[in-house]
């Protein structure tokens, strides 16, 4: 039960920091998109979490890549809601389909993993 919360954490930290790096890529390069700080310290403090992790825990087999999903999963909803918020930048329809791709990929991925994890 502990290792389900523990990896379940680090793909919710996988996740906020591909928030938070498109959050901050965006704020600091678009001129659409106004400024703000909270991208930044976000993608700083989870960026530091998941190094922790990475350092005091073994991460089991298979959950690198579905954290890195997760990752990606992130940028591509950030870039999904501004797009949608902003529509100047262009249109979210390729990183909406790409999300929800992503999205029914990783949750394939994790049933099948506890499945074998169950046997």
């Amino acid at each position: 039960m502990r290792n389900s919360v523990q990896e379940k954490g680090t793909l919710l930290l996988a996740f906020v920091a591909g928030l938070s790096i498109n959050g901050t890529f965006t704020a600091l390069f678009s001129d659409i998109v106004p400024f703000s700080i909270f991208p930044i310290i976000s993608l700083v403090l989870s960026a530091w979490c998941l190094h922790q992790r990475y350092q005091n825990r073994t991460m089991p087999l298979g959950l690198p890549g579905i954290a890195a999903a997760c990752f990606l999963l992130g940028v591509l909803v950030y870039s999904t809601v501004v797009r949608a918020e902003y529509p100047a930048i262009g249109s979210n329809f390729v990183p909406s389909i790409l999300t929800v791709i992503l999205l029914f990929w990783i949750i394939f991925r994790l049933r099948s993993r506890r499945e074998s994890l169950a046997e």
